[in-house]
């Protein structure tokens, strides 16, 4: 790392403030260019402990970045990973509260649930779906807590990839019989269609952004668990959403996803 302890406390509370208060700040890298990505990382682990040390627990992993075309924007060439924890969980068909957030946007994703524990270097699509237990369709609400949504890499894997909410659905299949890279989604916003998607959108397969995050945590010493439940990262454009929008995203065999924002 490049930041000492007491910096490194100082931005987890900076950035973790911003979210539990719903206000935007500057991002911060424009304070502390020198930052890296382990820095970035280090940064997001502090706020875990945050959360943990006041009884908050992670529901979950997630992907972010996903998609070759942000890959390129941000100059990287695998994606992010961040946390999802339980106060997050919106169920399906229910309310979000946009007064306990900034800007808002939605994405719709593929879910993996793990009956097996992956771990790296090497994992690949195929040991993600043989440790796979099922799938479910989900939908993120992400919510940077940057200015105008405006970060950089280091930026957003502090700030736990604009983790805010998420909404998973009803419908669980196992993998037989599905092909997860043609799967289709189609989201609604307000009953008019403003975005779809396959699962391909997602680096070509949407397992391979689980295999990337074990690889990820293999050089962390870290396995993913069996029973883990994991966002593979946004298959459709991230979709704005306010106070009185309803979204509703269909899925190809695997059902849909609803909320209202209030």
């Amino acid at each position: 790392m490049t930041i000492d302890q007491k910096t490194l406390d100082s931005l987890a509370e900076y950035l973790e403030s911003a979210e539990l208060e719903a206000r935007e700040v500057v991002k911060i890298t424009d304070a502390h260019p020198q930052l890296t990505l382990d820095d970035g990382y280090a940064i997001q682990a502090a706020i875990r402990a945050r959360k943990e040390a006041r009884g908050n627990q992670v529901a979950g992993l997630k992907a972010g970045l996903t998609s070759r075309a942000k890959m390129k924007q941000m100059g990287v060439e695998v994606p992010c990973f961040g946390l999802l924890f339980d106060y997050m969980s919106i169920a399906n068909g229910g309310d979000v509260k946009t007064s306990e957030l900034i800007h808002p946007k939605v994405e719709a994703e593929i879910a993996f649930v793990l009956k097996a524990p992956l771990r790296g270097p090497g994992c690949h699509v195929g040991a993600v779906l043989a440790a796979t237990d099922f799938v479910v369709p989900a939908v993120e609400i992400i919510d940077s807590r940057y200015e105008n949504f405006r970060f950089d890499l280091v930026s957003v894997v502090a700030d736990n990839t604009s983790s805010s909410r998420f909404v998973v659905g009803s419908v669980a299949r196992g993998i037989e019989g599905l092909d997860l890279r043609t799967l289709g989604m189609v989201m609604e916003k307000n009953g008019e269609v403003v975005a779809m998607a396959a699962g391909a959108s997602v680096l070509g397969h949407p397992a391979e952004a689980i295999a990337q995050l074990a690889n990820h945590l293999a050089a962390r010493g870290e396995e993913i668990p069996a029973g883990t439940y994991i966002m593979s990262g946004g298959a459709t454009e991230a979709i704005p959403v306010a106070a009185g929008d309803s979204i509703q995203v269909r899925f190809q065999d695997l059902g849909s996803v609803s909320m209202r924002f209030v």
